[in-house]
């Protein structure tokens, strides 16, 4: 029987996944919506090209945005199971809102957001990286 951390664990892997995949069919759309309606590539073409990009951009750039999400913007300190829940789960339904109501949003925009408000919610103003009160 696995114990309840693992499970919470295991359940955050799969939101953070969930999330991915989201990512993947949110932004990608946004990204390529441009070229596909300019007509400079045929839909077949964009996609082939970002799916490309998105998978290698890993080998061709810093994870600078990586890091300021996981350092930059609250204090690491106060993060717990709960607040990365928290944090993938408003990210998750937030894009799936703005994509039902086909809404130009950033993934990456709602997952900050989604982060600065469970910090917010943990009720601790030690949320704000680098700020000790």
């Amino acid at each position: 029987m696995m114990s309840t951390s693992l499970t919470i664990v295991i359940f955050i892997i799969i939101l953070a996944l969930i999330f991915d995949y989201i990512n993947g069919f949110h932004d990608s759309a946004n990204s390529i919506a441009t070229i596909v309606s300019t007509q400079v590539l045929k839909p077949r073409q964009a996609v082939l090209w970002a799916a490309f990009f998105n998978f290698i951009a890993f080998l061709l750039f810093d994870a600078q945005v990586a890091k300021t999400i996981g350092t930059g913007i609250i204090n690491p300190s106060i993060v717990d199971n709960t607040l990365l829940i928290s944090t993938l789960s408003g990210a998750i339904i937030w894009n799936l809102i703005t994509w039902w109501f086909g809404l130009p949003s950033s993934s990456s925009h709602a997952l900050i957001g989604g982060l600065i408000g469970s910090g917010l919610m943990k009720g601790d103003l030690r949320f704000l990286s680098g700020k000790e009160l």
